[in-house]
């Protein structure tokens, strides 16, 4: 199986790599559109900014391509984002593949006496799981999540978690998944939910 990890200059590469290796895939990490579509398997991992992230997407034309996957692929928290329609993170136009937005936290959340931390960094119970990727799950999971924006609700949201707001923890459309949280640090419950992506 051909698994690619797309290189973007948005970095938290190697712990996906790891985590891979842990479950017995070898993935290539590359920015090379042949290679991305050819493969069986795309991961859209992140960690960095919006704006700047789809710059570089842009200038290489690899926006194109994730829009043009066919096969399963698995947006990872800044990843996640980028799949969304627009994000508040210097007003960016995003992908457009899930039908939502990147809000950024508010420091009181929606109880004006509850003082939130941002960004929102740690483990966290995730709810409402729907959908294969977390398959074999049967305890409510608890994920470690390290983030400033979140996903609004929406028709595409496979669970939810809280931090002052609820929001999307995953999010699925089509062959599209994606996930706020980071399964590549999020122990076994992670490691299943990259082999559920796996075996799609």
């Amino acid at each position: 199986m051909e698994v690619a990890i797309i290189k973007y200059n948005a970095g938290n590469v190697q712990s996906v790599l790891f985590a891979l290796e842990r479950i017995g895939v070898n993935a290539t990490v590359t920015d090379n559109a042949v290679q991305i579509l050819a493969a069986d398997k795309v991961i859209f991992p992140g960690v960095g900014e919006a704006s700047t992230a789809m710059q570089y997407l842009r200038e290489r034309k690899l926006d194109e391509v994730i829009k043009n996957l066919k096969q399963p692929a698995l947006g990872i928290c800044l990843g996640m984002q980028l799949l969304c329609d627009q994000s508040e993170e210097n007003n960016t136009d995003c992908l457009g593949i899930f039908d939502t937005s990147i809000r950024r936290f508010s420091f009181t959340g929606e109880d004006a006496n509850m003082k939130l931390k941002v960004p929102h960094i740690g483990w966290n119970k995730v709810e409402h799981t729907t959908g294969p990727l977390f398959s074999g799950i049967t305890n409510v999971p608890y994920c470690y999540f390290v983030h400033s924006y979140y996903a609004e609700l929406c028709k595409h949201t496979t669970a939810v978690t809280e931090h002052g707001t609820r929001f999307s923890a995953a999010l699925k459309k089509n062959n599209f998944y994606g996930v706020q949280f980071h399964p590549e640090k999020s122990s076994l419950v992670g490691e299943q939910i990259l082999k559920n992506f796996m075996n799609l």
